[in-house]
C-alpha cells in the first residue's frame, strides 16, 4: 500500500486489532492518531509511496541487575512503549531515517567499515547492523525511514536497543524474508553497539526489546544465550508495573556506569576467572581479604551482589513459571535491596543533595512495604525506578511520586507479548 492508503487505514479502523494487541484496548483510539500523524509526517520526508509500518519496544529489567555483562541470569520483559517507523524500501544501497528527535545522515550500505570518527552516532548504529547481518550471509539493502519513539531516553527503558532492534527487523523483513531470529537480530544490535558505535555493553537490553513479552535469559554463552518466554502478566494478580522517571540525567556519568563490570571483573580475576559467572559465594566469601586488598572494599561488594542477584533471577522464573506471586514480589524486593546495599548504583557518589532514585525508593518503601514491590531499573545512578502496586493502591502511589518529581513522571506499563515487528 502507499503510506497515504497505510494512513486512511488507520484512521478507518483498519488497524485497530493489532493496535489493540500492541498497546490495550484503552490505548486504541490515542495510537490510531499517533500512526497516522507518523505516515503523515513520513509523507512529507520522504513522498506517498510504497511502504509499511515497523515497532520495536522498549524493555523492563525484573531482575538480575547488572548481571548480563558477567554472563549471568536475567529476567526481563518488553513493553507497550515503543519506536514506530513507516518505511518505503529503494532501489539504491542508502538509509535515509528521519526522526522528530534527531537528524541523521544518509549512510551509504557500500562501505560497511568501522569507522571510529563515527563512534556514538545513530550513523554508526544503521551501518553496523547491516555489517553484522551481511556477516551472517545475509542479504541487506536500502531503505527510507521516518520514525518517532514514546520510550523515554534515559529512562532505563533501552531507548537505543529499541532503535537497533527497530534497524534489525527492517533490514530483515525487506531483505533476508525474516530469516533471522528475534535471539539473532539481539546479538546483531549488541555487536553494532559494541564495534561500530564504540559502546561496550552486555546483551540484556537488546534481548528483552527483541524477543518481547516475560523472558528469562541465560547468557552463559553470550554467542548463544538460553532464552525462555514466560506467559506472566502482573495484571493477572491484581498489580500495575508502575515506572517512575525521577528527572535526572545519565550526562556525565559513563565512568559511573563503567566502574562497575570493571570492578566486577577485577574481583573475579583475584580468583582467577574473567568474569564472575563462573565465582560461587563461598570462594567470594573466602577470598574476601585477597578482593579487598588488591581491588577493594566496593569490588568485593558489587561481585557479591552478583554472586546472590544471578540465583534469584532464576529463582524469579521459577516463581512466574509457577505463579507464585508472593515469592516472585519477595525476589524483587531483595533485588533491590542488594543493588542498593551492595551494588551501591542508587546515588552518585559525593552527590549528597541530590538524590532522586533513593528518594523514590524511600516514598516507594513507605508506600508499598511487602504488598508488592519495588527497585531501582536499568542501569541505576538515574533514570528510573520500578514498582509492582496493587490496582486499588495506585491512585495513590501515583499521586504521591508525581507530588515529588512532577506530574506525567509515573508510566503504568503493559507487557507486550512480541517484539521487534512488521505492524503491516
Amino acid at each position: 500500500m502507499r503510506l497515504s492508503e497505510l494512513k486512511d487505514l488507520v484512521l478507518n479502523g483498519g488497524l485497530d486489532e493489532k493496535l489493540t494487541g500492541l498497546y490495550g484496548e484503552e490505548k486504541t483510539a490515542e495510537q490510531r492518531i499517533r500512526y497516522a500523524h507518523i505516515l503523515e509526517k513520513a509523507i512529507e520526508n520522504i513522498g506517498d509511496k510504497e511502504g509499511c509500518i515497523f515497532s520495536a519496544p522498549g524493555r523492563t529489567e525484573i531482575g538480575g541487575n547488572h548481571t548480563d555483562h558477567q554472563l549471568g541470569r536475567v529476567v526481563a520483559a518488553s513493553l507497550n512503549l515503543d519506536i514506530v517507523a513507516a518505511v518505503v524500501p529503494t532501489d539504491d544501497m542508502t538509509v535515509r531515517y528521519y526522526s522528530d528527535e534527531f537528524t541523521v545522515k544518509p549512510v551509504d550500505l557500500g562501505d560497511l567499515s568501522i569507522r571510529e570518527a563515527d563512534y556514538n552516532t545513530t550513523e554508526s548504529l544503521i551501518r553496523g547492523i547491516a555489517a553484522g547481518i551481511k556477516g551472517r550471509g545475509k542479504e541487506i539493502g536500502g531503505f527510507s525511514a521516518y520514525a518517532e519513539s514514546d520510550v523515554i531516553p534515559g529512562g532505563g527503558m533501552s531507548s537505543s536497543a529499541a532503535f537497533e532492534v527497530l534497524i534489525g527487523t527492517i533490514y530483515n523483513s525487506l531483505y533476508a524474508s525474516g530469516s533471522l531470529s528475534s535471539e539473532e537480530l539481539a546479538i546483531i544490535g549488541q555487536f553494532a553497539e559494541n564495534k561500530y558505535f564504540g559502546k561496550p555493553s552486555g546483551l540484556l537490553d537488546q534481548m528483552a526489546c527483541s524477543v518481547g513479552s516475560f523472558a528469562a535469559m541465560d547468557f552463559a554463552d553470550p554467542a548463544a544465550p538460553v532464552v525462555e518466554k514466560i506467559d506472566f502478566n502482573p495484571a493477572d494478580y491484581g498489580f500495575d508495573l508502575i515506572l517512575t522517571d525521577v528527572k535526572a540525567s545519565h550526562a556525565d556519568l559513563g565512568d559511573e556506569y563503567a566502574a562497575v563490570p570493571k570492578e566486577m571483573r577485577a574481583a573475579a580475576a583475584v580468583l582467577g576467572h574473567e568474569v564472575l559467572r563462573d565465582v560461587s559465594e563461598v570462594d567470594l566469601i573466602a577470598n574476601a581479604d585477597r578482593i579487598r586488598s588488591e581491588c577493594g572494599d566496593r569490588a568485593f561488594l558489587r561481585a557479591f551482589h552478583f554472586v546472590n542477584e544471578t540465583r534469584r533471577a532464576k529463582e524469579q522464573a521459577e516463581a512466574l513459571k509457577n505463579r507464585d506471586i508472593d515469592t516472585f514480589l519477595r525476589l524483587v524486593r531483595e533485588s533491590g535491596h542488594s543493588s542498593f546495599m551492595y551494588l551501591q548504583n542508587i546515588s552518585v557518589p559525593g552527590h549528597t543533595k541530590d538524590q532522586p532514585v533513593a528518594l523514590a525508593l524511600a516514598l516507594s518503601d513507605a508506600l508499598i512495604k511487602e504488598n508488592g514491590a519495588y527497585r531501582v531499573h536499568g542501569g541505576g545512578f538515574a533514570g528510573t525506578i520500578q514498582a509492582f502496586v496493587k490496582k486499588e493502591n495506585t491512585p495513590a502511589y501515583v499521586a504521591a511520586l508525581e507530588r515529588a518529581f512532577g506530574k506525567g513522571s509515573c508510566y503504568i506499563m503493559r507487557i507486550r507479548d512480541c517484539g521487534g515487528i512488521k505492524v503491516i
